[in-house]
């Protein structure tokens, strides 16, 4: 949030069952929803990988609408 890459972030705590490796595991996990304009995926994805050194999904979903409210905000606070 500090390098206003984006202006919003949901995370929510889920249990994640997975197939790494060939061995199924089960632990906690952290889901993020970032909240930013196009062109920052990159950067997120630089920043995210820091952070977290194992594989794991980092994507990006595309939105077509979006309020404007939301969007001024965005765009007030995302460099």
């Amino acid at each position: 949030m500090e390098k206003k890459l984006a202006n919003c972030v949901n995370f929510f705590p889920i249990t994640c069952i997975y197939n790494y490796k060939n061995k199924l595991t089960e632990e906690p996990e952290v889901v993020l929803i970032i909240k930013t304009k196009d062109g920052y995926y990159q950067k997120i994805k630089d920043l995210v990988k820091k952070q977290v050194t194992y594989d794991n999904f980092i994507g990006e979903l595309n939105v077509e609408n979006i309020n404007d409210d939301f969007t001024s905000w965005l765009e007030d606070v995302v460099n």
